[in-house]
């Protein structure tokens, strides 16, 4: 794809260096963000890329078919969240508006979807150990016709196909060996977060003696914050050349409490929010998850509200769950997480405010961020 200029409504900071004067805090509002539609243009020249890549070593015909297959079921469909908030902080960083037909646009698309390869990597592998039946509205990959446990290997292969396509594209780009490291790290943080969560709370055994918010706190920041808020800030930095220590410290001091203030958040909507509104139906009570609300209940119980949430938690029983939800209204969870919301957004703000931009970060950056996900209904 031959590179376009690149259409510029503000002053351009190229990678390395920064931004002077204070911009129009209108301007900064209207700046467009990236579409999904816009996203998902890219994906055919991966595609192309992964496919080229198989035949040098002269893969059978079923084999590869199998593969773009695998490819296009396990990370295509989704909302891509992930990945355009890469495409989204590197236009705010660069202060200018990426181009869709451009080769800037392909490259920060590009890291996007390599964080969208290692998400479907994690679905297809957590879909195994989870038994889940369905995932995005379709069969799970390894239910889906003649799959079975090959799946094992496909998912293998998506996450392989993320270091393929940075040695293509970013072997020359002076952090190329800094990325190749993050991903390694974040998708180790993240099994990690996985491993604790897997052996804290498995669905088949319900143990509350084994929850806690210490653990929640790890589950939480591991599995979830260091991929999902973290590593796409920290790609963007890099790819504009502005991931100095300083700035990637930052990022972590804010994004990942900002990542488990998701999750308690989403913990909070699984219970309490109108299903329709939400899209789907909780089943964080009935699959025994080690969330938020329940570690707060086991805080605030009396031991005959212990008993019942130990003979109601964590079963496969729609009244068994009824009193579940009955326990957190006494207990006034709902009151209690909003109250802790309003504090726990007060001091992301804060931390946002004291954002050094002197090194190309920008507050903006965790701004976005803080109002997709502040006071959300689904």
């Amino acid at each position: 794809m031959a590179s376009s200029p690149v259409k510029r409504k503000y002053t351009v900071v190229e990678p390395g260096s920064h931004a002077t004067g204070q911009e129009n805090p209108e301007a900064r509002s209207k700046r467009p963000t990236t579409t999904l539609k816009e996203f998902e243009s890219v994906w055919p020249r991966i595609m192309g890329d992964l496919g080229a890549h198989c035949r040098q070593y002269k893969l059978p015909k079923q084999s590869l078919d199998w593969f773009v297959q695998s490819l296009n079921y396990n990370a295509v469909g989704g909302k891509c969240n992930r990945g355009m908030s890469v495409v989204d902080t590197a236009s705010l960083l660069l202060d200018k508006t990426l181009d869709p037909a451009s080769e800037d646009y392909f490259r920060a698309a590009l890291l996007g979807w390599m964080i969208e390869l290692l998400q479907a990597f994690f679905l297809v592998s957590d879909d195994i150990m989870d038994s889940s039946k369905t995932r995005r509205g379709s069969p799970c990959w390894y239910l889906a016709p003649n799959v079975g446990m090959i799946a094992i290997n496909d998912a293998f292969m998506l996450e392989a196909s993320i270091y393929v396509l940075l040695k293509k594209h970013y072997r020359q780009h002076e952090n190329y060996i800094d990325m190749v490291e993050l991903f390694h790290e974040v998708t180790f943080q993240t099994e990690l977060g996985q491993a604790c969560d897997l052996l804290t709370a498995p669905e088949d055994h319900v143990d509350l003696n084994n929850f806690s918010l210490e653990k929640f706190t790890f589950i939480v920041i591991f599995k979830t914050a260091y991929y999902s808020f973290y590593l796409p800030v920290a790609l963007a930095l890099y790819y504009v050349g502005a991931a100095t220590p300083k700035n990637l410290q930052t990022c972590l001091d804010i994004l990942i409490p900002m990542g488990e203030y998701f999750q308690a958040q989403d913990d909070y909507l699984d219970a309490f929010a109108d299903p329709e509104v939400l899209g789907k139906i909780g089943t964080d009570i009935q699959d025994n998850k080690c969330s938020w609300l329940v570690n707060q209940a086991l805080r605030k119980v009396s031991p005959e509200q212990r008993k019942l949430l130990e003979e109601n938690y964590g079963r496969k029983d729609a009244e068994k769950e009824a009193k579940v939800k009955g326990l957190y209204h006494d207990l006034k969870l709902a009151e209690f997480y909003q109250q802790w919301e309003e504090e726990r957004v007060a001091d992301l703000r804060k931390r946002i405010d004291q954002v050094d931009e002197s090194e190309g970060l920008k507050k903006e950056v965790f701004e976005v961020f803080l109002k997709k996900i502040y006071k959300r209904s689904k």
